[in-house]
């Protein structure tokens, strides 16, 4: 029997363990948190730091697994890439993985590879924020250089003062897990994910993704929706943007997730993840509108095999739709019942309950539930989970008394 190292077992990471477990497969989960609820479904449980290379490496050592995986966060990448190098294990290497998860190297990598990206600087004080904000022209996004989820991104306008790209720096500064800040162009135009398995070299893509997003300053995603409504051409182009930065990264034996805007000169990309995509594109969205189980392809790969795309049913339509109250403290929430009674909703989960406070959204932590719905096109299951998604109210009201609704 194959085993399989999960690292993290919290509930972003439940099904990769309930996959593997599925597959016939030894799960070793790892994470710092004795209580983390993927910890319960696993054969093997080891309470250590998911970032701790050496920590891992011995848990490795002493279980013997076949192989390391992290979906839907890139917290742990770095370290799989060590293991990988250290064991001989599939997937991408040490040097690899740390150009996956620093923005700066992997704009580098791009423009040396040719694939298409913004313009950008990696900067680490504020007097380099300021030279390379000056070297570029008309609206900038500032971002950590190391950070997941949107959080510390913000857009600042082509005549934003010094004071306003100074606090852009900051707020990045402070979410940047390698005290890296990057400054790039803002490139304007719809924005989408690619989701894709790589092996032996070749990129196979399961589907692109459109994407809602909050727009300026933060830029949060609010929806996803497969298959894309754009073009086949227009698909076409995104699709090709991202193999090129998928060459350029040089990932192989794994799965990625390249966030692309379509800009007026064509498809730019903004960043690739070596790891599957959150926000339960791949999870959910994935198998419900292609009919693949991306997660078991990308556990097949973290151990050497080729994974399964046969489809387990024709297309269909899939949507998520998140839930963004007005910010203020939660005076009730109604209409979920209603929502989940919706012939097309397959999931309604409401994070938040009276009494809580609903903060500003500025990264997809401040998000307060979400809707999943299918249909037979795109354009079915969007207006099934929009129509979900305005069922539910969540009323607040703010610090000066002001009332709102969801």
């Amino acid at each position: 029997m194959k085993t399989i190292m999960v690292l993290a077992a919290g509930p972003l990471q439940i099904p990769a363990i309930a996959t593997a477990k599925r597959l016939g497969l030894r799960v070793i989960a790892v994470d710092a948190d004795p209580k983390a609820p993927g910890l319960a479904l696993a054969d093997v449980r080891r309470i250590v730091d998911i970032t701790d290379y050496e920590a891992c490496f011995a848990v490795a050592r002493e279980d013997n697994p076949h192989g390391a995986i992290q979906i839907c966060s890139e917290v742990s990448i770095p370290v799989i890439g060590r293991l990988n190098d250290a064991l001989g294990w599939h997937g991408i290497s040490a040097k690899v993985a740390i150009r996956a998860t620093n923005k700066h190297l992997m704009r580098q990598a791009f423009a040396a590879g040719g694939a298409p990206s913004p313009r950008s600087f990696g900067v680490s004080t504020e007097e380099e924020a300021a030279v390379a904000g000056a070297l570029i022209a008309g609206p900038k996004i500032v971002k950590p250089s190391r950070c997941s989820g949107s959080r510390g991104v913000t857009r600042i306008a082509e005549d934003a003062r010094g004071s306003e790209l100074v606090a852009a720096f900051r707020r990045a500064l402070s979410f940047s897990a390698d005290r890296g800040v990057v400054i790039e162009e803002f490139i304007d135009g719809p924005e989408f994910s690619v989701e894709m398995l790589i092996w032996n070299g070749r990129s196979h893509v399961l589907t692109v993704t459109d994407k809602v997003t909050t727009g300026a300053p933060y830029f949060v995603e609010t929806g996803h929706s497969q298959p894309s409504l754009f073009s086949g051409a227009d698909r076409k182009r995104i699709e090709d943007a991202a193999i090129a930065g998928v060459r350029a990264l040089g990932l192989d034996w794994t799965a990625a997730h390249a966030e692309v805007r379509l800009g007026a000169g064509g498809p730019e990309i903004m960043e690739i993840g070596a790891r599957l995509g959150g926000d339960f594109i791949t999870t959910e969205l994935v198998p419900r509108s292609t009919g693949i189980d991306m997660v078991a392809g990308a556990v097949r790969l973290a151990l050497g095999e080729e994974p399964d795309l046969t489809p387990r049913h024709p297309p269909r339509g899939a949507a998520i739709r998140y839930l963004t109250p007005r910010p203020g403290r939660i005076t009730a929430i109604s209409g979920l019942e209603a929502a989940r009674r919706s012939p097309e909703v397959r999931i309604v989960d409401v994070y938040v309950s009276a009494g809580e406070t609903v903060p500003e959204i500025t990264s997809s932590l401040s998000r307060s539930g979400h809707v999943i719905a299918e249909g037979v096109t795109a354009e079915d299951a969007i207006r099934s989970a929009e129509a979900a998604r305005d069922t539910i109210r969540i009323e607040t009201v703010s610090s000066s008394g002001d009332a709102g609704a969801c």
